[in-house]
């Protein structure tokens, strides 16, 4: 039988006591512990595995307003591998970390358009492909907290251009390659227009302008130099993989020195693992953000959904 009851210690750090519904599995601290299934107060459900008290493990957590994610969690957050499908129709599927995107992942939008790479801290960041589903058109290269930046290419039914972008925008010099083996060399300007307002697909223009870096006012120009045939070794700089590294504390704690981890009613030995493997890189992380500058700004990630972030609203169940 479901049993009401206010707890101490939530998850996610919000620091107040919450109410809630549990049936499942405890341990001898009575904390949730196992499988079980939670009713919140605001309407959420999760099912799936705990551990000490906080989510750990697969599980489903399914929002009032019809956004669910389903996928690895680690002491309450999201954490591993995990799919999340937002209530405008959007889904990302990839790797998490500590409740963000983090990793290699997809992520597919309403109107067909899909970005496949890496990501850092929720924003697109280092190599990663855009398909235009409209025009058939795809970006692959770099991004930068993101933006496009540095090397890319974009690829056209009938062509393709090779080049530099700087804040969503081709710049300086690049190629472009027709068929059959015909390069036209050149450069981009960036000329400014304050009538002119660049126009960028619809899934990435609400993401910048959340950023403030919708390019507003500036119109990418190409230059012609000349033509001539193909040759590889007159190409520009391929993009390349960017390593992703963690620059922000840990927001998992540390277990209690001294206090043993009691181990799930039905915890098998590839879980166990698993467990001890994201203790290790957590311990690893917080060395790093030790040795790392205090003063080194955070970027929050960004609002997936318009009006709320179910990413980073979870209600708290402990």
């Amino acid at each position: 039988m479901a049993e009401e009851e206010v707890e101490i210690n939530p998850e996610g750090g919000e620091g107040i006591d919450t109410l809630g519904e549990y049936v499942g599995e405890r341990n001898s601290k009575n904390e949730r512990h196992g499988k079980g299934r939670a009713l919140l107060p605001n309407g959420d459900i999760y099912e799936g595995m705990y551990s000490r008290g906080k989510r750990h493990g697969k599980g489903l957590y399914v929002f009032r307003n019809g956004a669910r994610y389903n996928g690895e969690w680690c002491k309450g957050l999201k954490y591993g591998e995990g799919v999340f499908y937002y209530p405008d129709g959007s889904k990302y599927e990839g790797d998490w970390k500590r409740d963000m995107k983090h990793g290699y992942g997809a992520y597919y939008y309403p109107n067909g358009d899909i970005y496949e790479g890496t990501w850092m801290k929720g924003k697109r960041h280092g190599l990663g492909a855009y398909m235009y589903a409209q025009s058939g058109t795809r970006f692959l290269g770099t991004w930068n907290q993101g933006k496009m930046e540095g090397p890319g290419q974009l690829i056209h039914p009938s062509h393709r251009f090779h080049g530099e972008w700087n804040n969503n925008l081709p710049k300086g010099r690049g190629v472009y390659i027709f068929q059959p083996d015909l390069m036209q060399h050149g450069s981009y300007l960036h000329v400014k227009d304050p009538e002119f307002t660049y126009v960028m697909p619809e899934s990435l223009e609400d993401e910048a302008q959340e950023e403030q870096t919708l390019p507003k006012g500036v119109v990418p120009i190409w230059h012609v130099q000349n033509i001539t045939k193909y040759d590889p070794d007159l190409m520009p700089p391929e993009a390349k993989p960017v390593q992703i590294t963690d620059s922000v504390e840990s927001v998992v704690e540390e277990e209690e020195e001294g206090q043993e981890e009691e181990p799930l009613l039905e915890e098998t030995e590839e879980e166990g693992e698993k467990a001890e493997a994201w203790e290790e890189e957590e311990n690893k992380s917080l060395l790093q953000t030790e040795e790392a500058d205090a003063d080194e700004d955070e970027t929050p990630p960004e609002n997936e959904v318009a009006g709320e972030n179910p990413e980073s609203t979870l209600e708290e169940e402990n």
